[in-house]
């Protein structure tokens, strides 16, 4: 970053347009940004806890913005953030990402899905908001995020996502939702691999990967390649095993493919079968999945690649709901949840970038507010 706290925000949101009418604006619309960027690393969960966030912290915050009308209203920033173009943020936010940190090649990507349950307005009809977010696991980056249509799904936002990203030798990881040919298609058009998941959505070619595993299994066929790789991990009081199983057969991946009247999954190099067996205790419980992918059959490297996506569960749903209280949060006028969907974004990126506190995101959260010489860590500087 550069010597100013805030440079890569003001560098990257510049070209956001205002929507406000130009004689009716008091407070400039990167000060409230950059204003709000702050406030939420340092625990804001809503924006009357901008307004009082701001209010303490205002002599500082003048360091680095104009603030001519000092400290703008909660009912301000609100208003302003519910009348903002969310595709526009998002773009913007997107420039930061690639501004301030680097994407390292052939790292695991995972998308995924996650509703914030309170953004919903029942008074006027308005369903819940689910944002479909990228992961890389690697980095413990948000790379990028797009909210779902009211009447669609995540099959639909998976693409214009991909669209958004720089995923040139990246693995990407989706779950069974997005496990469709054109996203597989998709994903190879970006130069990146996929692995995705085969669950009961797609039931002809979730029962021809159980069966070919099954037979190949059961076979003593001399060509037949199975390749395997076994990790057993304790955590917690838990021990796990999984146990990676992948065939690269031709005659196989050529069963899979479907019917004739069914394009071919593009790319498809390998099929995988993960069985997890987990102890805690005396209690065993063991589960099996199964997944295709466009990577050649190493064991170790896609059982490591779908082992990683699952870390977007704990690394990024899980600290959004329990340091930031994402699904507590009421915010739902205009665009403004999606936007603040983003500004959490950004706020976890610059927390878990910084490495010096040995304590969670929450904690770090409450360091950032504390104390000013961490918080300019966490910022960059």
């Amino acid at each position: 970053m550069s010597s100013d706290p805030s440079g890569p925000i003001f560098e990257c949101f510049q070209s956001l347009e205002d929507p406000r009418t130009e004689y009716l604006v008091d407070h400039k619309l990167i000060d409230i940004i950059v204003l709000t960027i702050c406030a939420v690393i340092c625990g804001a969960d809503h924006w009357t806890e901008v307004e009082v966030y701001g209010q303490a912290k205002e002599e500082w915050l003048r360091t680095f913005l104009e603030l001519p009308y000092g400290i703008p209203s909660h009912d301000t920033i609100g208003t302003l953030f519910s009348r903002l173009d969310a595709d526009q943020f998002r773009a913007c936010f997107l420039e930061w990402v690639e501004a301030v940190n680097g994407l390292v090649k052939g790292q695991v990507v995972a998308l995924d899905g996650k509703t914030l349950r309170r953004s919903h307005n029942r008074k006027i009809g308005k369903q819940a908001i689910h944002m479909v977010s990228a992961w890389a696991a690697s980095s413990n980056l948000v790379l990028g995020q797009i909210k779902t249509d009211e009447k669609s799904n995540e099959i639909t936002a998976i693409p214009a996502l991909l669209d958004m990203l720089s995923l040139s030798g990246c693995i990407v990881t989706i779950d069974a939702m997005g496990c469709q040919r054109d996203i597989a298609q998709k994903i190879l058009d970006r130069d990146a691999d996929y692995v995705l998941a085969v669950k009961e959505n797609q039931p002809s070619l979730y029962r021809k990967t159980r069966e070919i595993f099954e037979d190949t299994e059961a076979s003593d066929i001399p060509y037949t390649q199975l390749k395997r790789y076994s990790r057993t991990e304790k955590d917690h009081g838990r021990i796990e095993t999984r146990i990676c199983s992948v065939i690269d057969d031709p005659d196989y991946l050529f069963y899979l493919q479907g019917s004739k009247e069914d394009p071919p999954w593009a790319g498809l190099a390998s099929i995988i079968k993960i069985e997890s067996i987990r102890q805690v205790g005396q209690t065993v419980s063991t589960e099996t999945r199964y997944y295709i992918s466009s990577l050649k059959a190493d064991a170790k490297t896609l059982n490591n690649a779908i082992r990683q996506h699952w870390r977007v569960e704990n690394s990024l749903h899980w600290v959004l709901d329990v340091a930031f209280r994402e699904d507590d949060c009421r915010v739902r006028k205009g665009q403004a949840p999606e936007i603040f969907a983003v500004l959490r974004h950004m706020a976890l990126n610059l927390l878990k970038q910084e490495r010096s506190a040995k304590v969670g995101i929450q904690g770090k959260r409450l360091r950032a507010a504390w104390d000013t010489r961490y918080r300019l860590r966490v910022l960059g500087i």
